[in-house]
């Protein structure tokens, strides 16, 4: 769990509130469903209108990781490998095999079975390195959808509040209706703005900064395997795996 970002949206959250109370306003005049309407309504079917539908939905899924990122100790995932390359000193490449069958990663699982079925080194890593180059390209693409909405929402709150002010416009000689109007039109731009930059725009920077971190580790697995292939002493796996810490 990242409770950095649960702090993140808490503290925005009192901040936006606690500065309306205490400038006299109320909650409930920043609750406006028009408005609403108006900016996620927008702002979503923008998105859809410029986003293949697999992309979309890989954004959706992927939002999950800015609460919830994924788990890849480093430490313990050089010290697998040295491990397997002991293995593979000892019994030799098919010695891998009952590794590959209890592996959970899947992109380590595939680079284990390209090194048991007795592929080149350079084979090893040419491959990885194509499924690692797809999935990061195909997680950054993702990730700007976010960025997109990002910069529609604060576009369609001023839209939302020029449809308020025509509204109001409409409305000049019937006074009880100018509330709402108002209403609307500085509530729209308020939700644009804050979706924009209290949500969209850092989630989309955070998920960029864990598919780097997926990244960084595949290619930990890619330089240990490629290794492993090779018949390298172990200790100087590990020594050179350890450059991949911070």
């Amino acid at each position: 769990m990242d409770i950095l970002s649960f702090i993140g949206v808490v503290i925005a959250f009192a901040a936006i509130l606690g500065g309306n109370w205490l400038e006299g306003g109320h909650i409930d005049t920043l609750a406006n469903g028009p408005a609403m309407i108006i900016v996620l309504g927008g702002t979503i079917g923008a998105v859809l209108l410029q986003t293949p539908m697999q992309v979309f939905l890989r954004s959706m899924r992927m939002m999950g990781t800015v609460f919830m990122p994924p788990k890849h100790g480093l430490p313990e995932t050089i010290e697998k490998l040295v491990e397997w390359s002991k293995i593979a000193r000892k019994d030799g490449l098919l010695g891998l095999e009952a590794a590959v069958e209890f592996e959970s990663d899947v992109f380590i699982r595939k680079g284990m079975q390209l090194v048991v079925d007795g592929n080149e080194p350079d084979d090893i890593r040419r491959t990885l390195e194509v499924e690692l180059d797809s999935r990061e390209r195909f997680d950054l693409a993702a990730c700007k959808v976010l960025e997109a909405m990002g910069g529609y929402s604060p576009t369609i709150g001023i839209i939302g509040a020029v449809m308020g002010l025509i509204h109001v416009m409409q409305n000049l000689s019937d006074p009880s209706k100018l509330g709402s109007g108002i209403a609307t039109a500085f509530v729209a731009t308020i939700y644009g703005v804050g979706l924009a930059n209290l949500f969209m725009l850092p989630m989309a920077a955070k998920m960029k900064a864990y598919v780097q971190q997926q990244s960084h580790y595949r290619e930990l697995v890619i330089e240990g395997l490629a290794a492993i292939s090779e018949g390298e002493n172990p200790r100087q796996i590990e020594t050179r795996l350890q450059g991949f810490l911070r």
